[in-house]
C-alpha cells in the first residue's frame, strides 16, 4: 500500500454559492486508504423584521441521511448560519457522495460550501 506521505493531501470541494442543493462526488482510490474531514457550511442572509424566519440543512453520506438541524434564523439585517464536521475513512476502492440541501423560511440562501480535506497522518 502507497503511504499517504508520498503525496500531498487531496482537497476536495464545491460551492453551490446560492443553490439551496450541494452534491460533492469524492472518486474511489486503488491504492491506498483515506481519512478525510468533510466540512458543510450554509450561510443565509437574513433581512430585516424577519419573524418567524428558519434555517435548516441536511447532510447525506451516499444517501444515508447523517445530520439534519432547524434552527430559528437570528441577526436581521445580517447573515446566520449553520455548520456540519464529520471524519470519514475511505477504503481502498470505496467512494463518497456528500449531498447538502437547505430548507428555509423567510431568509435566502448566500452560500452552501461542501468542503473535504484529507488528513496527512
Amino acid at each position: 500500500m502507497v503511504s499517504s506521505q508520498n503525496h500531498p493531501p487531496e482537497v476536495w470541494r464545491v460551492d453551490a454559492g446560492s443553490d439551496s442543493v450541494a452534491h460533492l462526488h469524492i472518486p474511489t482510490l486503488l491504492e491506498r486508504r483515506r481519512i478525510l474531514d468533510v466540512d458543510v457550511t450554509l450561510l443565509v442572509n437574513v433581512p430585516e423584521g424577519a419573524n418567524g424566519a428558519w434555517h435548516e440543512l441536511t447532510v447525506e453520506f451516499d444517501g444515508l441521511t447523517q445530520w439534519t438541524r432547524r434552527v430559528e434564523s437570528h441577526n436581521a439585517g445580517s447573515t446566520d448560519g449553520l455548520d456540519y464536521h464529520q471524519r470519514v475513512r475511505l477504503e481502498v476502492e470505496q467512494d463518497l457522495r456528500v449531498r447538502a440541501m437547505v430548507r428555509a423560511a423567510g431568509v435566502a440562501v448566500k452560500q452552501l460550501v461542501i468542503e473535504a480535506v484529507e488528513d496527512p497522518h
